[in-house]
């Protein structure tokens, strides 16, 4: 994230206030000596706590004129970006081709169910590493990573004629569409009418 240079600088708090006399004091009186920061901040610090609420009032008033300004300048600040807050991210079309699934994903969509099943009262996070556990045994990975191949192929052919302007989208996608319109997103709805095909 780019920082707004235009931004006023936010309001010292009267520690901060303190840190800052202190520090140009010392630098008036050992123009020459390089201070380590993490010393002198415990000094400062201690320092701090022994002074009463009179010695701190000094820097409570300068933290509140601080504090002022501050407010002063927001008053006519306008961010970089016009005001808009974070950048949102950029929708995606709904009707473009559906990437290729993993071989991992393809085995899940058939292990899963069985998995559930057999293990009604597992969690979400037990269930993924079983699933986990019975890829990294599966003897039938080929059969999978064929079918990922295949889709491979759909998927490239899909996007070439979708950058041309002449892909109509399956069923599948138009799904995704009406679904992404309403905010819903049913999984079960989609597998179905692959089915269907």
């Amino acid at each position: 994230m780019v920082k707004d240079s235009a931004k006023p600088k936010g309001a010292m708090t009267a520690y901060a206030c303190f840190v800052q006399v202190i520090r140009e004091e010392h630098k008036k009186k050992h123009p020459n000596e390089s201070v380590v920061f993490t010393e002198f901040s415990k000094k400062c610090a201690e320092k701090w706590k022994t002074m009463n609420a009179k010695e701190k009032k000094r820097f409570e008033d300068m933290a509140a004129r601080d504090k002022e300004r501050f407010n002063r300048e927001m008053k006519s600040y306008v961010p970089a970006d016009g005001g808009k807050g974070r950048k949102r991210k950029k929708q995606k079309d709904p009707n473009q081709p559906k990437r290729p699934l993993s071989a991992f994903f393809l085995f899940c969509q058939d292990e899963r169910p069985k998995v559930q099943a057999a293990n009604p009262t597992w969690r979400v996070g037990d269930v993924a590493k079983e699933m986990g556990r019975r890829w990294e045994n599966c003897t039938s990975k080929k059969k999978y990573e064929e079918k990922v191949a295949r889709d491979r192929q759909r998927y490239e052919m899909e996007m070439k004629a979708y950058k041309q302007g002449n892909f109509t989208p399956g069923k599948r996608a138009k799904a995704a569409a009406s679904n992404a319109d309403e905010g819903d997103d049913d999984d079960e709805d989609e597998s179905e009418e692959e089915e269907d095909e």
